[in-house]
């Protein structure tokens, strides 16, 4: 396990779900979620809409929150978003 996987692993500051989500519901939410934590705290996404593979990554790039990393788990998805700059 490397440094990244053992923060994501116990410091995570939000969970957001959007499970049965689908576009734009799950950025949306991600979105808020952003607001919500301080700079440099991670983010957790759960989600269920393929979209999401390209939405939140484009999300990311778009606000500067960098993507820590991603899963796909069958057909759930997991994101790992560190609040970047405002």
């Amino acid at each position: 396990m490397n440094k990244i996987d053992d923060e994501i692993l116990t410091n995570v500051a939000a969970v957001v779900d959007a499970c049965g989500l689908t576009c734009p519901e799950p950025v949306m939410m991600l979105h808020n979620a952003v607001r919500d934590v301080a700079k440099g705290e991670l983010i957790e996404v759960l989600a269920t809409d393929p979209s999401t593979l390209r939405d939140i990554p484009k999300f990311c790039t778009f606000l500067n929150h960098p993507l820590e990393k991603q899963l796909e788990e069958g057909e759930r998805y997991r994101f790992w978003v560190r609040k970047g700059g405002d």
